[in-house]
């Protein structure tokens, strides 16, 4: 269904703060079966140098080495995560990198303040936010025309892939706060872009969704300037 999920209440938000507290120590082990679906999203993105690009549901800041490395020194990063815990692992990484264009918002992404507008935008393995209307409206406000965007997580499979499907369940457990429109995880999101294309990975377990944003610039701080 293409129909936006039950709205996320404050126990929902609750457990799912909880469900990262309790993450944030093993998250990056717990994520390394999936490398090869983070490296190949950001590939989607087609990053330059220079380029500003949000990474919503930054986590512990695992997608920070390649976005950094794409964009380079001039360009910008703008990470958003509300799990205190995930971000102060995230704020770490960026020290130990001396990383001075990387900007960490703690907030969640239907709420943050976001001051500049980007050429691209990465939501990796972030499924409560692709089903929240209102963090979806916040983001894609901030995103210039022709904005690449790339969405990547853990979809149901082919119903007969019921081997699939128990990884699936299994991981979604400790991952999301619901799982309603797991059978298609990027709809919301591709109600605001254009040339979608959706691609399945690891035996259909994964998803990965690009296209580029299709609506007006919001007028803050642009990226790339204009050619």
């Amino acid at each position: 269904m293409n129909a936006a999920d039950p709205p996320a209440t404050a126990s929902r938000n609750s457990a799912a703060l909880a469900q990262y507290r309790r993450r944030a120590p093993v998250y990056d082990l717990e994520l390394s079966l999936f490398e090869p679906a983070r490296r190949a999203a950001i590939e989607r993105l087609a990053l330059r140098p220079g380029d500003v690009v949000f990474d919503l549901g930054c986590g512990t800041g695992l997608s920070l080495p390649l976005l950094r490395q794409a964009v380079g020194a001039k360009g910008h990063i703008v990470g958003i995560e509300q799990s205190p815990e995930m971000l102060a692992l995230a704020r770490q990484r960026v020290r130990q990198h001396g990383w001075r264009n990387v900007a960490l918002i703690e907030a969640p992404v239907a709420e943050a303040t976001i001051a500049r507008s980007a050429n691209a935008a990465l939501f990796h393995f972030t499924h409560d936010i692709l089903r929240d209307p209102a963090a979806l409206d916040n983001v894609v406000a901030h995103l210039r025309p022709g904005a690449r965007v790339v969405a990547c997580g853990l979809q149901w499979a082919r119903p007969w892939a019921w081997p699939v499907n128990l990884f699936v369940f299994g991981a979604a457990l400790r991952s999301v706060s619901s799982l309603a429109g797991l059978s298609q995880p990027w709809s919301l999101l591709a109600g605001h872009l254009r040339d979608v294309r959706v691609e399945a990975l690891m035996a259909g377990a994964v998803f990965l969704a690009s296209g580029e944003a299709s609506g007006t610039d919001s007028g803050t701080d642009s990226g790339r300037p204009a050619a």
